[in-house]
């Protein structure tokens, strides 16, 4: 259990370092022209590169909505779920503390939305909370079903990685607009500390939200599974 504790630790904060780093780093100068793009692929990248790093010692889930819908969808041990969540948070908020670091070392630097999650005018588009919350439910739904798919033993072997990172990118080009991307509580918990008072008012929904899309993922794809593993 410690190896894995430690592998999603480490997973979870190259995660946020390389996604919310991209955010905040390179997608604050449009001369570099990475732009909503460019942030997506790179949260899709800190995927795919961790399953081949991690996934062989955890499963590579850094996420706790992905730990709750596989253990909903019967691929997951009840026991591991507390520890895989507690290590996923503290490593999400160990990059968001390296991300500020290294962020503030740059004169003039202000916090901001320091690639917070949000909705109303928080939200990169000004969506609402209903559409924000809509979007999280959503996304998360469609992650857990790429994840629950693509991992099975039916499926093609070696490339679940890939399918998944693949699958990250798309949602985040879909929902960026909308709340700047969580389906992941422990990305939003640790942005959101750093954001400061909005950004921990509206956490509650990007815990929420993508919880509900994990869980509804797990029940679908248990009984529609060709078989059970």
């Amino acid at each position: 259990m410690t190896k894995k504790v430690i592998a999603e630790f480490i997973g979870t904060l190259w995660l946020v370092l390389g996604g919310c780093g991209s955010a905040v780093l390179a997608a604050a100068y449009p001369e570099l022209g990475i732009g909503f793009a460019g942030v997506a692929l790179a949260f899709g990248l800190t995927v795919v590169t961790m399953a081949y790093a991690i996934g062989h010692i955890s499963g590579c889930h850094l996420n706790p909505a992905v730990s709750i819908g596989l253990w909903i969808g019967g691929r997951f041990d009840k026991k591991e779920l507390l520890p895989y969540i507690g290590a996923q948070v503290a490593g999400g908020i160990a990059g968001a503390g390296i991300l500020f670091v290294i962020a503030s070392g740059k004169a003039g630097f202000e916090v901001g939305g320091f690639a917070a999650n949000g909705y109303g005018e928080h939200s990169p588009g000004g969506y609402s909370m209903l559409a924000a919350l809509v979007t999280e439910v959503v996304m998360t739904f469609m992650f857990l079903i790429i994840i629950l798919g693509a991992t099975h033993s039916k499926a093609p072997q070696g490339f679940a990685g890939l399918a998944i990172g693949l699958g990250l990118t798309l949602i985040h080009l879909i929902s960026i607009p909308v709340t700047n991307t969580s389906v992941n509580p422990a990305r939003s918990t640790s942005q959101a500390i750093f954001a400061g008072d909005w950004a921990m008012g509206q956490l509650w929904l990007f815990w929420v939200a993508p919880i509900i899309g994990a869980i509804i993922a797990g029940l679908v794809y248990k009984a529609m599974s060709p078989e059970q593993e």
